[in-house]
């Protein structure tokens, strides 16, 4: 019999009309604004206002490998047993950019059938929140430039402008360009450079802002630059906050969908948990907690980056904290952190998972460092042996770390209720959540608490420029953000050949970004470029569409 893609599954899919998923979720209809049938757009001025916030379970992942873990498929399962449970849930999730969906991912909606739909929808364009937020970042370069070119009262040094446009896709050729070539009539000749939408402060205001008034705020306070005397520049100075903002205000409501199984589904900003904070937005999390009695979400990539970013930067801006952390794991992922080749995975190799587990227990670690005790979600693959299955089993017992085995691609809900009761104990004893450092130390001890006690490093090497950078903003008073660390997601370490559990090495940081409209530090790590390129085959030579208009070859 033919496996089903998840494609083809999600199109089989029996939807609810989105009104009937909002009636679930507790939405007045009112506040619904329609995007199809399927689709909605959130007025979250219309929902009334409850005291009793839900619980909140964060999904993160052991380090990321090619083969994939499927933490948004677990994120979604999860979502679907608590509801099967009996429980009143929602799903928060990110959006997927078309940067990793027509490169290496090809969708990042879940799988099997415990997926997000409508799928196709969400993957491509879906509300066009991402057009928004990319059309955004580029009118402000547009003003930025006009303001050279109309006379530059404002002594902006065309050499010391640290605002990029950005695009929602890979392309490494916009990496380092130069604009305004041609003569007086075409602009002031400068470098310039593109970064990828996901990875853009535009992106990290939109999903950090409470309301719309602090998102304007905090996109007045975005620096896009400096003066010949090295004074700071801020959209605030350029006078177009307002504007921005207008160009942003439908696209800040978050998107209402649902699940395979009919659980209502939040989704909403997309920031890169490598680069960026790699979380939805706070206004999406706030309505489902509102509206919720539990939460589950999700974090990018593993603890080291997503979760400790979810912990140390979200939670401390919307003042809660993870009631209960599920940490992702496979046998396929363990087997790589154990040295195996992706092309030998099938093969049975339970040494290989006892070596790799050396990843698990530094990220168990992890979670524990922040006070939670995490649950171990041991998502099931197809050709995983008993007795691969076995050792993770008994390394969780040995060591006290609760396990459940997933099986969500292929059962949905139902086989993530293993998962969701032992999530369900876990939130019934008390932590003692606290993130991993205080924003009124130092950088550099913000900085080495996260290299030592999230990645397990010795300590941290500043290159000239992140010394320079550092004066720089110490100077200017805005060294008592928290921060954001870009590095590889395949790693502890910034070289993301070294996998497993490195030991005894430094994280080199090669220059910092302040990023006061997002309300944080960007501490650039070893070779982390904020401009992906493509895969050497990338996702979208397998995309097609057929003769109905239906997409074909999203996975």
């Amino acid at each position: 019999m033919k496996t089903l893609t998840d494609l083809e599954i999600a199109s089989k899919a029996k939807m609810q009309p989105i009104e009937k998923i909002a009636e679930k979720a507790g939405i007045p209809i009112d506040a619904l604004e329609l995007y199809g049938k399927f689709k909605a757009k959130i007025n979250v001025d219309l929902i009334p206002k409850e005291t009793n916030q839900a619980k909140v379970v964060l999904v993160t992942a052991t380090s990321p490998t090619p083969a994939g873990e499927g933490k948004s498929t677990v994120t979604v399962g999860l979502g679907d047993a608590l509801s099967r449970l009996g429980k009143k849930t929602m799903v928060a999730l990110r959006e997927p950019s078309l940067g990793p969906v027509m490169g290496v991912k090809g969708g990042a909606t879940g799988g099997g059938f415990s997926q997000v739909v409508p799928m196709e929808d969400i993957n491509l364009h879906f509300t066009g929140d991402l057009h928004a937020i990319t059309t955004v970042n580029n009118a402000l370069s547009a003003m930025i430039d006009n303001h050279l070119h109309q006379g530059n009262l404002l002594n902006i040094d065309p050499r010391r402008i640290t605002w990029k446009r950005v695009m929602d896709m890979n392309d490494r050729a916009l990496r380092h360009i130069t604009i305004g070539l041609g003569g007086p009539a075409q602009g002031v000749p400068r470098e310039e450079g593109f970064d990828i939408t996901v990875a853009s402060e535009i992106m990290a205001v939109f999903c950090l802002a409470t309301d719309l008034s602090d998102l304007k705020e905090r996109l007045a306070q975005i620096v896009i630059g400096y003066t010949y005397e090295k004074e700071a520049i801020t959209v605030r100075d350029l006078g177009v906050e307002g504007a921005l903002t207008l160009l942003l205000k439908d696209a800040f409501k978050p998107n209402l969908v649902q699940t395979i199984e009919g659980t209502p589904a939040l989704i909403h900003g997309g920031p890169f948990a490598n680069i960026a904070h790699g979380c939805n937005s706070l206004i999406a999390t706030n309505t489902a907690r509102n509206l919720a009695d539990f939460v589950v979400t999700e974090a990018g990539f593993g603890s080291d980056l997503g979760a400790e970013k979810f912990m140390d930067i979200k939670a401390r801006k919307g003042n809660f904290q993870p009631d209960a952390v599920v940490l992702v794991t496979t046998i396929r992922a363990l087997k790589m952190q154990g040295g195996v080749a992706k092309q030998e995975l099938k093969s049975e190799n339970s040494s290989a998972v006892e070596l790799g587990l050396v990843n698990l227990e530094k990220h168990v670690e992890t979670i524990r460092a922040f006070g939670v005790q995490p649950v171990v979600a041991l998502n099931h693959f197809i050709g995983d042996s008993e007795s691969e299955l076995q050792k993770v089993q008994q390394w969780c017992k040995t060591n006290a770390v609760k396990i459940a085995l997933t099986n969500v691609w292929k059962d949905g809900g139902a086989g993530g209720e293993e998962l969701a009761k032992e999530v369900l104990k876990a939130l019934d004893e008390p932590n003692e959540f606290a993130p991993i450092y205080d924003v009124e130390q130092s950088v550099e001890e913000k900085v080495t608490a996260i290299v030592q006690k999230v990645y397990g490093g010795l300590g941290v090497l500043f290159t000239d420029q992140a010394l320079k950078d550092l004066a720089e903003i110490q100077k200017n008073g805005w060294d008592l953000l928290p921060v954001c660390m870009a590095k590889t997601q395949y790693s502890f370490s910034d070289d993301p050949k070294k996998l497993g559990r490195p030991t005894d090495f430094m994280i080199t940081i090669r220059s910092i970004l302040p990023k006061l409209g997002a309300g944080f530090l960007v501490c650039l790590t070893g070779d982390i470029m904020t401009m992906p390129g493509l895969p050497k085959q990338p996702a979208a030579l397998k995309m097609d569409i057929d003769e109905d208009g239906k997409a074909k070859g999203l996975m």
